[in-house]
């Protein structure tokens, strides 16, 4: 028995659809959001990786921007060994998704990686948070780029 779907039914999938994935003006979330960027960055300008541990959801992944993949136990040992001696985001911004918000910036660091190894880095970033069951936003990805100049 064919049981074709009447096209109606598509459209207001497809519209509501449409509607869903577009960026929602939700100033509280973008500022809250905002705000635990702010906390990550602190946690690199004052060498405390305690501050962003909070930060990072149980299943999070990190592209850093010479390819490397990490899940969080990596990315926090990285952060813990990394040592910064200047580290400031510019322009960060921040779109929400219902419970998913990205967030754009750019970061500009010095200091040692964690074989020792010195670093001067000005990369762009995206920031993946979603709002966890307990209302709690958390970095479940994040990616690095280059910025060439």
């Amino acid at each position: 028995m064919n049981r074709a779907v009447p096209w109606w039914a598509l459209v207001v999938v497809a519209l509501a659809t449409a509607t869903w994935s577009q960026p929602q003006k939700n100033p509280a979330t973008e500022k809250a959001v905002a705000d635990l960027e702010q906390q990550w960055l602190k946690s690199q300008q004052t060498n405390n990786a305690a501050l962003v541990e909070p930060l990072l959801a149980d299943g999070f992944t990190n592209t850093s921007s010479d390819g490397k993949v990490s899940d969080r136990a990596q990315a926090l040992a990285d952060a813990k060994a990394s040592k910064y001696s200047s580290a400031d985001y510019l322009d960060v911004k921040v779109k929400v998704f219902g419970d998913t918000a990205i967030a754009v910036g750019n970061f500009r660091g010095k200091g040692t990686d964690p074989s020792g190894k010195p670093f001067d880095t000005n990369e762009r970033f995206t920031d993946t948070w979603v709002k966890m069951p307990g209302g709690k936003w958390q970095c479940v990805a994040s990616h690095q780029s280059p910025v060439k100049m």
